[in-house]
């Protein structure tokens, strides 16, 4: 082992430590890695940075926002929303759901396609009696499922094409992962449909979360002007035009007189309804019943491109504990209006101006976009989801699928490659503001972009120094032992035991150069092994940490750290014992 070596397995060694201690984040521990091999002399200074510039940064961070944008429009909602009344049973819920991440997930970056549908599935848990328990991770397992199937999944389908680019010249293509990942999809949904039966029933996620984001129970205040066509109509005609589950709880009148809205109350000009409703129910009522939102002021008025909501924790050290939405001022001093708060499942019957604010309470907060993000942090409240209420505003929904299709069309013909294609896309969703610039900034997870940046000069220095030559050594040994399908195996258990500690992508910048060279070292073709890899490192299913879509999940499902094996072990099997031919029949050894 020479110096250059012995510095690379150090470096990586202890990169591994820290990853699980978890005591520092991992862009830190990646920008450590990298600090370090600059230093020793394996990662030159003027290539320190070049893995800023590289192709995998640029595609990971256009696709998460491309996702973002598909997200903010609503579609998959509205998609799934005629299946519900068929969904009565958990297997079939099952079923739907992680079909619909699945092919999401083809498309869009899978921790995307997961936050898209976790709101589904809650409104089907709630409306059903299944607990959110027994949906959740079959979603996040089937959304790791689903990013197997195109190069934009997931990010180590994008470096594992990088590390072939440099073996053979040519990067996979974005369908040529199609083969291997819709057959482990299929094998992966029928799995996960038959066994969700393992997971607790009764674990209760978070209240805030569970509230957040199903916003059935929150109350919000309207008022009705003068002009409006309720005037001189009963709470029967307010529910009416909410063609859904709405109830009309209270009528305040003259700012301080309450009355029960009963069949013979006629509204007048100035009322304020409390409406108790899911948000399509509200924004209808609202656009038809020519409503107000009570308190609104000049500074959240807007178009649906300037103006949106957010729902947020209220964390333990928020400013707002305490003191009422008045005491605060919340208008004048932060230029947000209150639209509703949840507290444990607890319905909120009294006016909101005056309900003081405690810790944990989920509120639901109106306001331009510039303004949004710096109010909630001032204010110490967790943003959990945002949802596009456009109170009787036109929205341009399938804008963000058309931008996607054309990108996804322009890499299919090769008429661009990828990273050109969705940054085109992503600039495209930005100018036609179906993405604010403000929210495709909060959408880019920085640290994955910034421990990719600085692990690929890491990997490429483990690779020169000729430590992945040493380590495929090392394996050829057992290999040896072992016929090719054996090897091959070895290989996708290796990256799904190395992943819950390094984080998929690391793992790939790692374990790819050494497969390619176990490949070469035995005289076999290196594409089945590079395809090993992707497939162990996107199938993290015994850990909530390899994963962010598994770490989504957890709280929100109230799960624990010995829940995930009880899915997870079987899928796991099924994968090594389904995908190991699978590779070898679609890219021969």
């Amino acid at each position: 082992m020479t110096l250059p070596q012995g510095f690379a397995f150090a470096i990586v060694l202890v990169m591994m430590a820290l990853f699980v201690w978890g005591r520092l984040r991992y862009d830190v521990v990646a920008m450590l890695a990298l600090f370090a091999s600059v230093v020793t002399g394996i990662v030159p200074t003027d290539q320190a940075f070049s893995g800023f510039s590289d192709d995998v940064v640029v595609i990971v961070g256009a696709a998460l926002l491309v996702s973002a944008a598909v997200a903010k429009s609503g579609v998959a909602e509205t998609a799934m929303r005629p299946l519900a009344p068929y969904l009565t049973t958990t297997r079939s819920q099952v079923f739907v759901l992680v079909a619909a991440v699945i092919a999401m997930s083809t498309f869009i970056k899978n921790v995307g396609a997961l936050a898209i549908l976790i709101p589904v599935a809650f409104q089907l848990a709630k409306r059903s009696g299944t607990p959110p328990s027994q949906l959740l991770m079959p979603l996040s397992f089937g959304s790791l499922l689903g990013g197997l199937i195109t190069l934009v999944g997931t990010s180590p389908n994008i470096i594992v094409a990088r590390v072939r680019e440099e073996i053979v010249g040519e990067p996979f293509q974005m369908f040529d992962y199609a083969p291997v990942g819709l057959g482990l999809s299929v094998l992966g949904l029928t799995c996960l449909s038959l066994t969700f039966w393992l997971l607790p029933k009764d674990r209760r996620g978070g209240a805030s979360l569970n509230s957040a984001i199903n916003i059935e129970n929150y109350v919000a205040e309207l008022r009705v002007p003068p002009d409006s066509p309720l005037v001189g109509t009963t709470a029967r005609d307010v529910v009416a035009l909410a063609e859904g589950p709405a109830k009309l709880t209270s009528v305040v009148r003259e700012r301080f007189r309450r009355y029960k809205p009963t069949p013979m109350l006629k509204l007048q000009a100035g009322d304020v309804l409390l409406l108790e409703g899911e948000p399509e129910a509200l924004e209808r009522v609202v656009a038809r019943g020519g409503l107000e939102l009570a308190g609104q002021d000049a500074g959240a008025e807007g178009d649906g491109d300037t103006v949106g909501v957010i729902e947020g924790v209220i964390t333990a050290d928020s400013a707002l504990i305490g003191n009422t939405p008045a005491h605060v001022d919340l208008r004048g001093r932060y230029q947000v209006n209150l639209l509703a708060i949840s507290r444990s499942g607890e319905r909120i019957t009294q006016r909101l101006r005056s309900v003081r604010f405690q810790a944990g309470d989920v509120v639901v907060l109106q306001g331009r976009f510039d303004v949004l993000p710096d109010a909630l942090k001032e204010l110490g409240v967790l943003p959990l989801a945002e949802r596009d209420l456009g109170l009787g505003r036109g929205r341009r929904r399938w804008l963000p699928i058309l931008v996607l299709a054309l990108a996804m069309a322009a890499v299919v013909l090769k008429i661009a490659p990828v990273a050109i294609a969705f940054f085109g896309a992503a600039l495209a969703l930005m100018l036609t503001r179906a993405l604010s610039l403000r929210d495709a900034y909060e959408s880019v997870e920085w640290p994955i972009l910034i421990l990719l940046g600085a692990l690929i000069p890491v990997s490429e220095a483990v690779r020169t120094t000729g430590a992945t030559d040493l380590i495929a050594d090392w394996l050829s040994i057992a290999a040896d032992a072992l016929p090719p399908m054996g090897a091959l195996a070895l290989i996708v258990v290796a990256a799904m035991a190395v992943t819950p500690f390094l984080n998929n992508a690391a793992t790939v910048l790692v374990m790819a150069p050494v497969a390619a060279s176990l490949a070469q070292k035995l005289g076999l073709n290196p594409d089945p092994f590079l395809m090993a890899v992707a497939v162990g490192a996107a199938c993290d299913f015994l850990t909530p940490f390899g994963h962010q879509c598994n770490t989504l999940v957890m709280g929100p499902g109230g799960y624990r750290f010995g829940d995930y094996w009880k899915l997870g072990l079987p899928l796991s099997i099924l994968v090594v014992v389904a995908g190991v031919p699978l590779i070898a029949m679609v890219w021969p050894l």
